[in-house]
């Protein structure tokens, strides 16, 4: 299959050790020593110690303007890492880059990861992140009519989740969401999800375990919801969601539950717009940030934020 990967990304795929689940915390070391994207001078990080949904302290970091001239949109960032790996620090470029670029406010939830806190713990992380998003707006400098989420891979999915869960609550109104090459299928058996084998930052494998992870070896049965996974979801359960970005790369194991999430929310009624990229592997963008499909990439996210966020009025489903 590397004859299809983008021959700009392909060496990097020699480069990357594979992926060892059944060692994640050797795994959430190694992640922890990569070197952190350089701070912009005309932008504040902070972080923030709140009450989590069981009394657990939850981290929030926070990326604002250093000058704030006008009421700015919101955006509640989820990192992925297959719901095992990951921290916020590791988007702190671009989520530097959306403040920069697409005049708003991030902040980024650092949930409890897996197998350590299973479902629903990390959904009700980012549910409780965005609520004090909502109740912090005036403090921040935020338009709470102005706010999004978005994440990547497992992010993705817990954006998924949270804009399904947000609705169903009537917790704080979303404008906008943008799930990048979400994991939103438990199930694991697609297509692509069994054409990705190799090497590929994710594949089958590695899906099946952080799946397992996340949902206690209950992935693949009958009972899970939508909100652990939004690819169970209806088309009729897809109504009255907010305008949607995503995308994913055509070599990664997500293409085909991408695919078919977005054609469920376009039955919906929901505006969506999707992008797929060929010759893109899972995370590539992230691999490789110097590829001209990763540069390409990148900047699709933050216009798709900037579009989203600075829009008069939010678009509803009818």
């Amino acid at each position: 299959m590397k004859n299809r990967v983008n021959p700009e990304l392909v060496d990097i795929l020699d480069l990357f050790p594979p992926l060892d689940l059944d060692q994640y915390e050797a795994a959430r070391a190694a992640a922890a020593q990569a070197p952190l994207a350089p701070q912009d001078p005309y932008i504040t990080i902070t972080n923030k110690i709140i009450e989590g949904p069981d009394g657990n302290d939850l981290r929030l970091r926070i990326y604002e303007p250093v000058s704030k001239t006008e009421e700015l949109a919101g955006l509640l960032w989820i990192h992925g890492g297959g719901y095992v790996l990951g921290s916020p620090e590791e988007n702190d470029g671009l989520c530097q880059q959306f403040v920069n670029e697409a005049g708003c406010v991030v902040v980024s939830v650092d949930y409890r990861l897996v197998p350590e806190h299973p479902y629903p713990a990390p959904i009700e992380d980012c549910y409780t992140a965005l609520k004090w998003l909502a109740d912090n707006a005036e403090s921040l400098g935020v338009d709470a009519k102005r706010v999004g989420i978005a994440g990547l891979s497992a992010g993705g999915g817990l954006t998924a989740s949270l804009a399904l869960l947000a609705r169903d609550r009537k917790g704080p109104e979303i404008c906008f969401q943008m799930p990048l090459y979400p994991m939103i299928d438990d199930r694991n058996n697609t297509p692509s999800s069994f054409e990705i084998t190799g090497n590929y930052i994710w594949n089958h494998d590695l899906n099946e375990k952080g799946w397992a992870a996340y949902l206690n070896g209950e992935n693949g049965k009958e009972n899970v919801p939508i909100y652990a996974a939004p690819a169970r979801a209806k088309v009729e359960e897809l109504q009255n969601l907010p305008y949607t970005y995503t995308c994913v790369g055509q070599l990664d194991p997500f293409r085909d539950e991408t695919l078919a999430y977005v054609t469920k929310l376009a039955q919906a009624g929901v505006d969506v717009e999707f992008h797929l990229y060929p010759g893109g592997f899972h995370a590539y963008e992230i691999v490789n940030p110097e590829a001209e499909i990763s540069k390409r990439t990148n900047q699709e996210y933050v216009n798709a934020v900037k579009h989203a966020l600075n829009r008069t009025s939010s678009v509803k489903s009818k």
